[in-house]
């Protein structure tokens, strides 16, 4: 099989062979040996894992993404980051904890912005009640 990882700015792996890959979504992890039946999934942010010609492993930490396989010899994914290391440890340990301390920073500067554009729609609000009001009186 040959594996793609991209990135917006780039190829990060183009492999190939590839005898199997490890990978995990919402409903956990799974495996894609060669032939596999045409899939489309979503990744969750984790450690991509593949086994090459030489039966070496490879990883890499992917902030999410989409891994489709085509045609039973074909694998891509597609992701936000990408980190590639032969070792596991140090991906598990300071990539995963980075790209999740990120995904929470992104969640928190989302809640405070929708409080703010919330706190203004409900100023805008009450000035229209007060305006209303106003020309009901008058």
């Amino acid at each position: 099989m040959r594996l793609r990882i991209i990135t917006p700015l780039s190829i990060v792996v183009d492999a190939e062979p590839v005898l199997s890959l490890r990978a995990e979504d919402d409903s956990g992890g799974f495996g894609i040996l060669p032939r596999h039946a045409d899939f489309l999934t979503s990744l969750t942010i984790g450690v991509v894992s593949w086994k090459d010609g030489e039966e070496r492993w490879h990883y890499c930490a992917v902030r999410a993404g989409v891994l489709s396989v085509a045609s039973g010899n074909s694998i891509t994914i597609t992701t936000r980051e990408a980190v590639v290391s032969d070792d596991l440890a140090t991906l598990d340990r300071t990539v995963i904890a980075g790209y999740r301390a990120a995904i929470e920073t992104e969640r928190a500067e989302r809640t405070d912005a929708m409080r703010l554009q919330l706190n203004a729609i409900r100023q805008i609000v009450r000035q229209l009640q007060g305006r209303d009001g106003r020309e009901q009186l008058g």
